[in-house]
């Protein structure tokens, strides 16, 4: 076995703490040894470690989508495997498993392309492309995982495998829509998009308008183009200094809006909104497509601790939204954040190489943040079970939290067929379900 190029971690150790923990601290990790990979052969090198140990094996990029503790695990972080290599004549870039989404947009960015990347710059690219996927382009190009060209991953046996839809169809199938439970990706090759610029920002409410914007907002998604992304969140913010005087210390309900067509349509399109009023803040401009993170504005450099949950959404019916003010909206003092994103468009039809994404029937996802330092989540749990009669019974894999790292949860991330599928396929590559701190798909015959 070669020796690693990157340094090793071990329990006690200095630097141990840093690199097993990642930004969301939900789940705080004690893996017997961090693997802090340098290259390809270094994760090789761990997962072939793993195995003779019968241990098994987590991955750490950017950690904002903690599933299950590492403990007594071998833990990958791949935080330094951040190369981005961009091909302009082909529209694609080759992107490595600790690289964040603003580092692939410094890189993008110059030839006018874009790649599908998530509304906040500062999220690890592989597993937000082998979760789903859904950004700001998506209603109008598809989820991120159906514009991947290529994957390089290690196997639970250890092997470093190139995988194509034409070399291994059914791992290529799975691996894009199913995270780390095949293997590790060390590298992706994606497509990239003829978009340079964007007519977008955000348009903050006061919590009294809550209901007012939400129900206007329900109408208006029905008749946007697929060029055009938008969501809304729901939020008490703290009296800090760091955020905006006019929102500080308040309910705000902020509007997110992103029109990848003519700026002058996405002007037009943004006009009813503007109208409803009064506007707390409004950050609505023609901007380079490299400023996408500045829409949501998330805050996501700084670690925190949140248990996220989310539910797929068949319809915005009025009667939703009232369900929604009345369980999140200013008066029922949420001690949680919560958010609609608009789904539908692209997501909805079969991408041309097909995956395991689920989901696809959704019209909303709604996603929410609690700190569990806030007590138990009866107010989330009300939020959730409010919502039932318009859920698809799905969720997505990309919002998902701690609490959903469970076997019912993670089942109803894909379609039946798909799931079972997934459990035939994991038998084959992965037996032992070496792969299994995550959003674990058991093999079959395990009665996880």
């Amino acid at each position: 076995m070669s020796a690693n190029t990157g340094p090793v971690f071990l329990p006690g150790h200095q630097g141990y703490d840093d690199e097993r923990l990642g930004l969301n601290r939900a789940v705080a990790s004690r893996p017997v040894r961090v693997v802090g990979a340098a290259g390809e052969q270094d994760v090789v090198a761990a997962v072939r470690t793993a195995a003779e140990s019968g241990r098994p094996v987590g991955v750490l990029a950017t950690g904002h989508g903690p599933a299950v503790p590492a403990d007594g695990a071998v833990l990958v972080n791949t935080r330094r495997m951040d190369g981005v290599r961009v091909d302009p004549a082909r529209a694609t870039a080759w992107v490595e498993a600790g690289t964040r989404w603003r580092q692939v947009l410094e890189r993008t960015a110059p030839y006018g392309l874009a790649p599908l990347n998530g509304s906040s710059p500062d999220v690890g690219a592989i597993g937000y492309l082998t979760g789903g996927g859904a950004g700001l382009l998506g209603r109008r190009f598809g989820f991120a995982a159906d514009h991947v060209r290529r994957l390089r991953l290690v196997t639970a046996d250890g092997r470093l495998r190139d995988v194509t839809a034409a070399s291994d169809p059914d791992l290529f199938w799975a691996v894009r829509g199913g995270k780390d439970n095949f293997g590790l990706v060390v590298g992706a090759e994606i497509d990239l998009f003829p978009v340079a610029r964007l007519y977008g920002g955000g348009l903050y409410f006061p919590g009294e308008a809550t209901a007012e914007v939400l129900h206007a907002y329900a109408d208006l998604v029905r008749h946007l183009p697929e060029e055009t992304a938008t969501s809304v969140l729901l939020v008490r913010n703290p009296d800090l200094p760091g955020i905006p005087q006019p929102l500080r210390g308040r309910f705000v309900t902020h509007l997110r809006f992103a029109h990848s067509g003519d700026p002058a349509d996405g002007e037009l399109l943004v006009k009813p909104l503007r109208a409803l009023g009064p506007v707390l803040l409004d950050t609505v401009r023609e901007m380079p497509y490299a400023e996408v993170g500045t829409i949501h504005h998330e805050p996501t450099s700084l670690p925190y601790v949140v248990h996220d949950r989310n539910l797929l959404l068949s319809d915005l019916t009025h009667d939703a939204v009232d369900t929604l003010v009345d369980l999140a909206g200013p008066d029922a003092r949420p001690p949680f954040v919560t958010e609609l994103r608009h789904f539908g468009g692209a997501y909805a039809r079969p991408p041309e190489v097909p995956n395991c994404v689920g989901g696809r029937d959704a019209a909303f996802s709604l996603f929410t943040g609690a700190d569990p330092a806030s007590g138990p989540p009866r107010q989330r749990d009300a939020l959730l079970a409010g919502l039932r009669p318009w859920s698809t019974g799905g969720m997505n894999l990309n919002f998902a939290g701690v609490e959903d790292a469970t076997p019912d949860r993670v089942r109803a991330a894909y379609a039946p067929a798909d799931y079972e599928r997934l459990r035939n396929l994991k038998s084959h590559y992965d037996p032992g379900n070496m792969f299994r701190i995550n959003f674990n798909i058991p093999p079959e015959g395990d009665r996880s």
